[in-house]
C-alpha cells in the first residue's frame, strides 16, 4: 500500500451538530421545528444539495418550499456553523499522524464541497496530514461513483491497486469497491439504522489509530 483515502464526515470529523444547526436556522425560517440530531446524522453522506432535500422531506415541506432557495439559505447558515459545533473523533490525528511516519501519502475524498471542506480541514488540523484534498466539486462525479478515487490516486501518484479507502458509510463502501480499492469502514460514524456491520467491507474498525498496524509497512 502507498496511498490512504479518508471520507471526512463521520470519518474524521463529527459534523452533525454543525450540519444539524444549519438545518435548524434554515428550517426556523419557515416557522418548522429543528430535526433531532440522531435524524441529521442518518442524511448525511450524498452532498449538500441532497442533504437539505431530504431535510425538507422529513420536516414535511418539500411541497411548499422552493428547494433552491431552502439550499441557499442553508449555505449561508452552514459557512456560519462549520467547524463550530462538531469535533475530531478520538485518535483520528494519532492515526494520520502514524500513517505519514510510516510514508503513507493521504488524501481526503468527500462529498463537500471544497469551500466547506477547506476550512473545516484547516481549523481541526487535519489538513497539516493531507496530501490531497477531493472535494464534492472537484470533477462532475461525487462518492459512489469510483472516479473521485480515482481522481485522488492520481492526485497521489499511486495506483488504485495500491490504495485503500476508509470511510463510514455505504457510499464510502460502494465507491471503492467500483473503484477496485480496498475498503475499511469505522463503526461509529454515519452508516445509517442497519449499522457499520452490516457494509460490505474488507475490515471494521474502531478507530484510526489501529490502522497502521493493519497495513503494510
Amino acid at each position: 500500500m502507498r496511498a490512504v483515502l479518508l471520507d471526512l464526515d463521520g470519518t474524521m470529523v463529527d459534523t452533525a451538530p454543525d450540519l444539524a444547526e444549519a438545518l435548524a436556522r434554515t428550517l426556523a425560517a419557515f416557522d418548522a421545528p429543528p430535526l433531532p440530531l440522531a435524524t441529521v446524522r442518518g442524511l448525511i453522506g450524498h452532498g449538500v444539495a441532497q442533504l437539505v432535500r431530504q431535510a425538507l422531506e422529513v420536516a414535511g415541506l418539500a411541497a411548499e418550499i422552493d428547494g433552491t432557495r431552502a439550499l441557499a439559505d442553508f449555505q449561508r447558515h452552514y459557512a456560519e456553523t462549520n467547524g463550530r459545533y462538531g469535533r475530531v473523533f478520538p485518535n483520528v490525528v494519532a492515526g494520520l499522524d502514524a500513517l505519514k511516519q510510516r510514508g503513507y501519502r493521504l488524501a481526503c475524498v468527500t462529498n463537500k464541497p471544497r469551500a466547506l471542506a477547506g476550512p473545516l480541514l484547516r481549523e481541526t488540523g487535519i489538513a497539516a496530514y493531507l496530501d490531497a484534498l477531493v472535494a464534492g466539486d472537484t470533477i462532475a462525479s461525487m462518492k459512489p461513483a469510483p472516479e473521485p478515487l480515482w481522481h485522488a490516486c492520481r492526485l497521489l501518484d499511486a495506483p488504485p491497486q495500491r490504495a485503500v479507502m476508509v470511510g463510514d458509510s455505504a457510499v464510502d463502501a460502494e465507491a471503492a469497491r467500483a473503484a477496485g480499492v480496498p475498503v475499511f469502514i469505522v463503526d461509529y460514524g454515519y452508516a445509517g439504522p442497519q449499522g457499520a456491520s452490516a457494509l460490505s467491507c474488507d475490515a471494521l474498525i474502531d478507530s484510526l489509530a489501529v490502522l497502521p498496524a493493519m497495513l503494510p509497512a
